[in-house]
């Protein structure tokens, strides 16, 4: 069977040659995605190997900030894990993989590589009690023209290698927001400030004791903090909420 399925595999590839998606080499029967010089080379983060690590610190120093600036409450507030599967350059073939997703409809290469993610971020403890998969929202107008949410795509490979719940329809962002990309820090902060917000009829439904944000990129943090926001203020301190994304934009 075996044999077979690499027979056929290799018939495809020369009806319809694939490419690597980071070097554009033609793959082999057996790559997936990526070339083996690629693969060989992936920037991995290994945040899931340190609860404490530069996605953390940084999701948690806007966290800290909203709370000492008053916009968030003032209640006591856990450390947040998170992490990603590989650093994400600007000038790096690697920024690819998300592109792709987000952009060229590579769904099957975001489920690929979102199911890498899942196996390393579930090894470690602070992660091993996820009980509900939550995908940043895209605004209606946005799902529309793109087709879908990537974000989703994402979250749903994390469930389902979890086993545990995805819900799509939690968050809403009711806030049309302009492309992230170009914007600096403070501007990114201004800009998804109050575009997120909880559908309390789906909420309702749901008592989790750990929500796992799901994206495509991390970059200043600024999404993220908004979403932990949104679910902060309906279920309180006692339900933790993590954070796990595809890319990670190192600043340093």
């Amino acid at each position: 069977m075996d044999a077979l399925k690499y027979y056929l595999s290799s018939l495809a590839d020369l009806a319809m040659p694939r490419c690597c998606m980071v070097c554009g080499r033609q793959l082999g029967t057996r790559e997936n995605h990526l070339c083996i010089y690629c693969s060989a080379d992936f920037p991995f983060t290994r945040f899931w190997t340190s609860r404490q690590n530069a996605m953390a610190d940084r999701l948690n120093a806007i966290i800290s900030r909203d709370m000492t600036e008053g916009t968030v409450g003032s209640a006591y507030e856990r450390y947040s894990s998170a992490a990603a599967l590989f650093f994400y350059h600007g000038d790096a073939g690697y920024k690819k993989i998300p592109q792709g997703l987000k952009y060229r409809k590579q769904v099957g290469a975001g489920r690929y590589f979102a199911r890498l993610l899942a196996v390393k971020l579930f090894s470690a403890s602070w992660f091993s009690d996820v009980d509900i998969v939550v995908p940043v929202p895209l605004h209606w107008k946005r799902r529309w023209e793109r087709g879908y949410n990537q974000a989703e795509v994402i979250a749903a490979e994390l469930a389902r290698v979890k086993g545990c719940t995805l819900q799509t329809g939690l968050l809403r962002r009711g806030k049309y927001t302009v492309s992230q990309t170009r914007l600096g820090i403070e501007e990114k902060r201004k800009n998804v400030s109050g575009a997120f917000g909880i559908v309390p009829e789906v909420a309702s439904r749901y008592y989790p004791s750990h929500i796992l944000l799901a994206d495509d990129v991390f970059t200043t943090g600024a999404t993220m903090a908004a979403c932990h926001h949104a679910l902060r203020g309906y279920y309180g301190t006692g339900t933790r909420i993590s954070a796990a994304t595809l890319g990670f934009v190192d600043s340093g």
